[in-house]
This record gives structure tokens, C-alpha cells and sequence, in this order.
């Protein structure tokens, strides 16, 4: 089914994404990115800290030349102008209530030879830690047989993330990490999940570490706490989101 796919849309979205990044003067700090198979299925797990990481998350693929297929959620499809470019992209609609969908959707990408994104923590991290990872991303990898690839995105939440003003002022530098691939068997989805989320943390650590100090100054509210930011320790940022799940029961 996915071998069909004609992007008549996603070059030119590249395209002009890049021509953006440049208008907004940002650097990139980029490594790993042989680790990018290219060609065959390969998913590439990410860190969420933003809501841009879709955009620069598929930039880990780019120098592989290849155009990554992201798992978002069903909000950004039934947007109505983020909606038809989501689709037009060919990314992969999850709905919380029904993910079985999603998830034979994806193996079915990967199968037929696509580069598949997917955010292992389903939702933005409020203190740029990782936060528990969901089993699916292993799962969806040694069902479809292929790598499974980190990804680590630091930089990106200063542009646009929660409970913080936009801000696309100039001259950001976003880092993106790629480490080595894993290849998840799926007969200990829970030991697996783990190797990731240590792959992950130790990306993490480096890209924060290596981030421009004079970009990120102590007491920052995008550094984490445990980096001598502000940002919400991981167990405040679990209040904020339970919080913000009741508001929207409500």
C-alpha cells in the first residue's frame, strides 16, 4: 500500500521548511545521521519537547534522503489547516481510544519499505526529561522486522512547546542526535522499551551538554532541573499533566 505513495507534497514542504530555518538564522548541530538506513523500513523513535519535533524530527532522515512518515495524533488531522497537509504528507493518524489502527498502519509502512517517526512518550515532556516510554515503538519494530533508531532533538521547545509564549526570534541552535540502531525482537517488549529509553538518555545528555552555553544559561526554563534549569522536575511535570488531563475531562 505505502509503496504507492506519490509525495507530491512533501519535497516541497522540505523545501520550504529549510528555506525557514534559514530566515529564522538557526543553527544545527547534527550527529548520527549515518545511522539512517537508506533505503528499507526503519523506525525512528524521538524525544518530545515541542510542538515543532515533526518538522525537525524528519530532518535525522534528510541526509539519508529519506521522508519520514510521523505518528501524530488525531488533532492534528482534523485541524483545518494542519489536517490536509498532515494527510498530504502521508503521516499516520493516532487515536488515543483505537491505537490497534495506527499501529497495524505503521507495521504496513515499514513492511513496504517507508521511514516511520514515533514519539515513545505520546505526549510533550514538560520537564525536557524523557518521560515513561509506551511499549509500542519496540513492538511496532520486531513486528515489521526493521531498525529501530534514536533520535534526540534538544532546542526545539524554545521555539514552541507547553505553557510557554511562542518564540521564533533568530539565531536558535537545534541539536539533533542519532545513535545506533536496536533491533527490538519483541519477546521482552517492557526489557526492550528500557534499552531505548537508555539509548535516549544518553543521547539526551550529550546534546545538552554540547548545546551552546551561551544559549542555555543556568536557571533557563528550558534546561531541565537536574541541568540547573527551571524547567518542572519530571515529577512536578507528572501534577501539570494531570492537571491539564482533568481541565480537558472538564
Amino acid at each position: 500500500m505505502a509503496a504507492g505513495m506519490r509525495d507530491l507534497t512533501y519535497p516541497p514542504v522540505i523545501v520550504a521548511a529549510k528555506t525557514a530555518f534559514r530566515a529564522l538564522g538557526q543553527r544545527f548541530q547534527m550527529s548520527g545521521t549515518e545511522h539512517v538506513p537508506r533505503s528499507g523500513g526503519v523506525l525512528l523513535a524521538c524525544n518530545h519537547i515541542g510542538y515543532v519535533d515533526f518538522v525537525y524530527g524528519g530532518l535525522a532522515a534528510d541526509p539519508a534522503g529519506r521522508l519520514v512518515r510521523f505518528m501524530a495524533k488525531r488533532e492534528l488531522f482534523t485541524h483545518r489547516w494542519v489536517g490536509p497537509l498532515m494527510r498530504s504528507l502521508h503521516h499516520i493518524e493516532v487515536d488515543r481510544g483505537a491505537g490497534e489502527t495506527s499501529y497495524r498502519t505503521a507495521v504496513e509502512y515499514l513492511q513496504a519499505g517507508e521511514a516511520v517517526g514515533i514519539f515513545p512518550e505520546a505526549t510533550i515532556s514538560r520537564s525536557m526529561e524523557l518521560k515513561e516510554f509506551k511499549t509500542g515503538a519496540v513492538r511496532i519494530a520486531a513486528e515489521a522486522g526493521v531498525p529501530l533508531v534514536p533520535v534526540i532533538l534538544w532546542g526545539t521547545q524554545r521555539m514552541m512547546t507547553k505553557d510557554r509564549p511562542r518564540d521564533f526570534s533568530r539565531g536558535k541552535t537545534i541539536a539533533i542526535r542519532v545513535g545506533a540502531p536496536l533491533h527490538p525482537t519483541g519477546a521482552d517488549p517492557v526489557a526492550e522499551t528500557a534499552e531505548l529509553r537508555a539509548a535516549m538518555t544518553d543521547l539526551l545528555d550529550e546534546a545538552i551538554r554540547e548545546y551552546p552555553a551561551d544559549e542555555q544559561p543556568p536557571g533557563c526554563w528550558w534546561l531541565p532541573a537536574s541541568y540547573g534549569g527551571t524547567a518542572p522536575t519530571p515529577e512536578e511535570a507528572l501534577l501539570l499533566d494531570a492537571e491539564e488531563k482533568a481541565r480537558r475531562a472538564r
